[in-house]
């Protein structure tokens, strides 16, 4: 069974910055739109950034946008998550999925993460004073 690896996560005063890393032991992550999604406590799981496989399209959610920048190392078989200008309303677990019915993201982690698969078990991200 396939399960991606989340690790970067911790705290951050509001404006700081944090790296998330999304391995993925198993499969090759250049072959999948990969996404990064959070879940705040009593929240509904959010879509927040796509980097897609087939071209270099990215997607993001408008809470994020222009704070957050989704990259891939392809070397190193890992996508990152650069979150800078971080808010206390981006407290949340944050996930790493890969899409497994579509290769170029479109709006599909914002509005079809039904698609996305191979989860793993998340990493904390808190932001406070």
């Amino acid at each position: 069974q396939v399960q991606f690896v989340e690790s970067g996560g911790g705290l951050a005063r509001p404006g700081g910055s944090l790296r998330l890393s999304c391995a993925a032991p198993g499969i090759t992550m250049r072959d999948y739109a990969i996404g990064w999604f959070r879940q705040a406590p009593g929240k509904e799981r959010e879509g927040v950034s796509c980097s897609s496989a087939s071209d270099s399209s990215t997607d993001y959610a408008d809470s994020v946008k222009g704070r957050f920048t989704i990259s891939r190392d392809n070397a190193k078989n890992t996508v990152y998550l650069q979150m800078n200008n971080l808010k206390p309303e981006d407290t949340a677990v944050y996930f790493c999925a890969a899409n497994l019915m579509r290769r170029r993201c479109g709006d599909s982690v914002r509005t079809l993460s039904y698609e996305y698969d191979y989860w793993g078990q998340g990493t904390q991200v808190t932001v406070s004073s």
